[in-house]
């Protein structure tokens, strides 16, 4: 259930994010709010990704 609230934070992130984009006046807190939920998410996810490398391969 977790992964899915990564997932959605990413895909509202960059809608967000396009949409502030498109109009010709660019409302400023819009665009760093989807950012914000953009890396927020991408965050999340790398969390959970587990290392390369193993604590004996480091010993």
């Amino acid at each position: 259930m977790m992964k899915y609230i990564n997932y959605i934070l990413i895909i509202l992130g960059a809608i967000i994010a396009l949409y502030s984009k498109t109009g010709t006046e660019q409302n400023l807190f819009i665009l760093i709010g989807g950012i914000t939920m953009l890396m927020l998410g991408v965050y999340r996810i790398s969390k959970t990704i587990p290392s390369k490398f193993n604590d004996e391969e480091n010993n």
